[in-house]
């Protein structure tokens, strides 16, 4: 409808040093940040876990994402709203099927920007210019509303409509285009979409508020990407309209869209999990390019909120949404495993919060956090092929149950739902992967997550370039060798999980050393940074040795689901048990954990090569499903068990699967 031109062809990327790609967040020079996110393009993922991951999502599940975006409808969708008049009844799907486009053009355009690939790039075109002949004149751009040929409907439903939580992720996709292969048609399409908000909403103008957050961050980050103030003017307007009560409807009050409490005295996050996390993540994109007197009281309750939900709220795994009944979080200890929904797009909100944690405080917490969530909460929701995927992550599944709703945990994954949320959601964020790996300051490089390959980052004293090589999360030693150093001191800064204890970090100076001296082993202190501050040069090496034992978790007492119980660990997974590795005639429903005799082991044979804990436990031979006197034990016969990495269930068929196991004798 617009007559703007669009659909050129999106270039090869071109790395030049100086051009701040930087990746999904990339604060202002003038943002009151702590540390700096490396540039996602600097940091090359090689092999291991997660170079695995970004090569099965390339070549599977962004593909797959293409065609199920067609079969399902939703460019037919945008095709119809080009063509006003038509009838709404050959709409397909839900009111928010243009979002899970976003998502999707999202996931390509980070792929571009890693390696260029011809038919990705003539998706991005197609996509965008499919985009942009169905939005309209002034900017608006919703295929369910325009496919109804009736401009009244606008905004008619903000609780639940969806429209603004489109744009939100339009506007990240068109910022991923531009900063991952300087693509500017998407851009166009989204600033057109901004524009028509900042001329619709405001104190002095449209009232409504969107019940479903994501545009705050996204306005943020197109104000960062723009230099475009109005942009960060409605985002403040949002996040203070927010928390007065204004919304509800369809049977949901202001609680579940997180308009309860406003941001500023919030003390724990509630409602529905992914709305409450998208609209914190906002709200620390705002803090930070805010004046300190205006964002003090956003930021203390962002400590507040975060406290209350690693504290409270949220599953080992880093799961969040105890709820089923508005996919949301409960109260404090509401944790139970059969019943958590644990959303994988909840999972990815909370890298995305603690993301932007981390940069305004430089915190080894939130990194700590990031590290949890993504090896397990996340890696699970989707397939060891990465052809299907999980919208739920629940921590217990019993042997022959019948999944109630298909977004059930015991109907398997699948390969697409009619709420398409979550396949994008993963595909995005696997892409994008690379910018959470390190961040910089003026004279340090900090490692935040350990993944095979290489990191580049511009310090105060010239380029920096580093090698690294490990098979994390299977094996806690990690080398760094350092390709290009500035000849001047700088630091390199080692995250220590708050797991680990005995880290230590071991400098191997380069042959030819000229007399410098090396430095004695470092000990490393659990929940910190390891910092080495040196004159480095050219092929030195730290090796860094992070101590992997099994250990054996119990929770709060308050969480009652689980009183009683134990989980198991190693490094940053958490373990499960499934029917498939125990011995014959032990189901996991009946098993008990004694926990002794713990060895790890590596399994290359099994689920594309796991490492198995294998310890002792039992099976219970008399258990009567009902109740029994205090003091009279159940009758348990002994069994060696095997836990595999709970991202890895249900690859093999969807059993019994548990993560909490009774401890045998309480």
């Amino acid at each position: 409808m617009t007559g703007v031109n669009v659909g050129s062809a999106v270039p090869a990327p071109t790395h030049v040093r100086g051009h701040d790609h930087a990746g999904p967040v990339r604060p202002t020079s003038g943002a009151r940040t702590t540390v700096r996110p490396v540039d996602y393009r600097d940091v090359i993922i090689a092999g291991g876990f997660w170079g695995a991951r970004q090569e099965r999502n390339r070549a599977t599940s962004i593909p797959i994402g293409s065609s199920r975006l067609r079969d399902a409808g939703n460019l037919e969708n945008l095709l119809l709203a080009g063509r006003p008049g038509d009838s709404r009844a050959s709409y397909e799907g839900p009111v928010f099927m243009d979002s899970d486009i976003y998502k999707w053009l999202e996931a390509v355009a980070w792929e571009l920007g890693r390696a260029h690939d011809t038919e990705l790039a003539a998706e991005l075109a197609e996509w965008t210019a499919a985009l942009a002949e169905a939005q309209d004149e002034d900017g608006y751009l919703n295929s369910w509303v325009q496919a109804g040929g009736d401009p009244a409907r606008r905004y008619e439903d903000q609780a639940m409509g969806h429209e603004l939580y489109c744009y939100g992720h339009l506007i990240q996709a068109a910022i991923a285009a531009h900063r991952a292969v300087d693509y500017p048609d998407l851009l166009t399409v989204a600033r057109r979409a901004a524009d028509h908000l900042v001329a619709t909403f405001g104190p002095d103008l449209h009232p409504g508020l969107e019940g479903h957050p994501v545009i705050e961050m996204a306005l943020v980050e197109l104000y960062r990407e723009t230099g475009e103030e109005a942009y960060l003017a409605l985002a403040r307007h949002f996040v203070d309209a927010r928390g007065h009560a204004t919304l509800s409807g369809h049977g949901r009050g202001p609680m579940y869209y997180s308009d309860r409490v406003p941001a500023a005295e919030a003390t724990h996050l509630e409602g529905h999990a992914v709305r409450a996390l998208y609209f914190a993540s906002g709200v620390a994109d705002l803090a930070v390019e805010l004046a300190a007197e205006d964002a003090a009281r956003l930021e203390q309750a962002q400590r507040r909120e975060w406290e209350d939900m690693v504290a409270t709220r949220m599953y080992l795994t880093g799961g969040v949404g105890s709820r089923w009944d508005g996919e949301a979080f409960g109260d404090a200890f509401e944790l139970p495993p059969d019943r958590g929904y644990c959303e994988t797009c909840a999972a990815v909100a909370t890298v995305q919060w603690n993301w932007r944690l981390l940069l305004a405080t430089g915190d080894p917490r939130y990194a700590d956090l990031i590290e949890r969530v993504l090896f397990n909460g996340f890696a699970s929701g989707t397939s060891l092929k990465g052809d299907e995927f999980f919208y739920v992550n629940a921590l217990r599944v019993r042997d022959g149950a019948v999944p109630d709703d298909h977004r059930n945990p015991a109907a398997g994954r699948h390969g697409w739902y009619t709420c398409a949320c979550c396949p994008p959601n993963v595909m995005r964020t696997v892409a994008q992967l690379s910018g959470y790996v390190a961040t910089h300051g003026d004279d340090a490089l900090h490692l935040q997550q350990y993944l095979g390959g290489t990191v580049r980052a511009g310090l105060a004293a010239g380029e920096v370039r580093l090698a690294v090589a490990t098979d994390y999360p299977w094996s806690g030693r990690v080398e760094v060798e350092v390709l290009a150093a500035p000849d001047a001191e700088w630091a390199l800064e080692l995250r220590v999980p708050a797991w680990c204890d005995g880290a230590v970090a071991t400098v191997h100076l380069a042959a030819g050393a000229n007399g410098r001296e090396g430095d004695a082993p470092v000990a490393g202190t659990p929940g910190g940074y390891l910092r080495l501050t040196r004159s480095w040069a050219v092929g030195d090496r730290v090796v860094l040795e992070l101590p992997m034992e099994v250990r054996i978790t119990v929770a709060d007492e308050r969480v009652d689901a689980v009183r009683g119980c134990a989980a198991v660990e190693v490094g940053p997974l958490v373990y499960c048990f499934e029917d498939h590795d125990q011995p014959a005639g032990v189901s996991v429903d009946d098993i008990v954990l004694d926990g002794a005799h713990a060895e790890v082991g590596w399994r290359p044979d099994l689920l594309g090569g796991v490492s198995v804990v294998e310890l002792d436990g039992g099976r219970l031979v008399d258990a009567p499903g009902g109740y029994r006197p205090r003091g009279a034990p159940a009758a348990v016969a002994p069994a060696r068990l095997t836990a595999i990495p709970y991202h890895a269930w249900a690859n093999r068929g969807v059993g019994a699967m548990r993560v909490w196991v009774p401890l045998a004798g309480d």
